[in-house]
């Protein structure tokens, strides 16, 4: 599978030039989806943070019996505080 037809191109790095927090999402998406765990992990550190949020607002959605908002704010949160360590570390380190 050509995971690069279905990508989104990014405005920020395509505008500004610059690389935004979100860099390398869609790429450690598809890599989670073909077994590729730790290159997910190594191309984007919140993959797995943000998968799990994208769960709790699912179920938010399908499951209106029970309450997952403390859920997807404690993954927000945590999510965002990734982002922004990797994003430092990335510019940093580049």
């Amino acid at each position: 599978m050509e995971p690069e037809r279905f990508m989104i191109p990014c405005l920020s790095k395509k505008i500004l030039g610059i690389e935004c927090m979100g860099w390398g999402t869609q790429r450690a998406f598809f890599m989670v989806v073909d077994g590729e765990f730790v290159a997910a992990f190594k191309m984007f550190p919140p993959i797995y943070t943000t998968i799990l949020f994208f769960v709790f607002v699912g179920l938010h959605f399908v499951d209106k019996s029970r309450n997952y908002h403390k859920f997807m704010i404690g993954f927000g949160i945590i999510n965002a505080l990734i982002m922004i360590a990797a994003y430092i570390f990335k510019m940093t380190n580049t």
